[in-house]
């Protein structure tokens, strides 16, 4: 079933499917891998396991104030449709106070059902709700990791190099796995381009690969599928977080278990960024797909 989508997919976007073929896992000495063609290597964090079954679910929180922020947390953890909670900093009226910021984050743990926390500062060129400079993003991420309420730490791939090696060194130090990110919300990139930025994450020392774009049309959807899927079949077994925005790419938040995505974004109340899906209607198509999929 998996690979006549694919297939599909390709016929309907015009791009050539030999770069999609899954016979043969290509030999690439920057980022070899020893997991089988087409699977990710699954990570445990916590009881959750990311890249073993239907993608998993996280939800984010959007509010400015710490009561609101807790409670969203709550409702979260007590959500049986979220696997995971992602704490997104950057909408805190406090978001670079790393001790107001570290104290809500405690909390959050405190209620969170034992669910995985992510944590996120994102930056606003890449459709955060704030700036902030390199050097501030990385003395704000260090002084978080050293509370050691994290679990998964977000990092943007392009922040300035040094800062984010020093970010990337310090989070593994401390046992937090890392989400390496890029958020394009114009666009969508070349496929070839989008299928860079992730084998680079990979060779960064990322342990979850990320890229969100924009769509404009259909077929800026399918070559997001495409990129998806041409890193989990030829270049990396690490688990992916790819998405297309909007309306528009919704799709390709139900369709990672048959492309190669890992991790979908889900709601509760307010999204995070455009074309979530409410995480109950979310969780029943995943496991529309995970069924159809098993039954094959």
């Amino acid at each position: 079933m998996r690979h006549s989508v694919i297939a599909m997919a390709l016929l309907l976007g015009g791009e050539s499917g030999a770069l999609l073929s899954s016979s043969v896992w290509a030999a690439d000495s920057e980022s070899a891998v020893t997991a089988t063609p087409g699977e990710a290597t699954p990570v445990k964090i916590k009881n959750t396991v990311i890249g073993q079954g239907a993608p998993k679910i996280i939800v984010p929180t959007t509010g400015s104030t710490a009561e609101q922020v807790l409670a969203q947390a709550k409702a979260i953890g007590e959500n049986p449709d979220a696997d995971l909670i992602e704490y997104r900093i950057d909408y805190l009226d406090f978001a670079t106070d790393a001790g107001r910021v570290a104290a809500l984050g405690k909390q959050i743990v405190a209620v969170a059902n034992g669910k995985p926390l992510i944590l996120t500062f994102r930056t606003q060129p890449e459709g955060g709700k704030r700036k902030i400079s390199d050097q501030e993003y990385g003395a704000l991420y260090k002084a978080l990791i050293s509370e050691h309420f994290i679990d998964v730490l977000d990092l943007e791939m392009f922040r300035e190099p040094e800062v984010v090696q020093q970010i990337l060194a310090v989070a593994h130090k401390a046992g937090i796995k890392v989400v390496m990110s890029s958020h394009d919300t114009r666009k969508t990139p070349e496929t070839a381009e989008m299928v860079a930025r992730l084998r680079k994450q990979d060779r960064m020392g990322a342990d979850i690969l990320k890229i969100a774009v924009m769509p404009h049309d259909a077929r800026d959807v399918l070559r997001l599928l495409d990129a998806t899927n041409q890193v989990r079949e030829s270049y990396s077994s690490k688990p992916l977080l790819t998405m297309s925005m909007g309306g528009l790419g919704a799709i390709t938040r139900l369709s990672g278990e048959v492309f190669g995505s890992d991790l979908t974004f889900g709601m509760t109340g307010e999204s995070s960024a455009p074309g979530q899906i409410e995480a109950k209607s979310l969780r029943q198509a995943l496991a529309t797909v995970n069924t159809a999929i098993k039954g094959e």
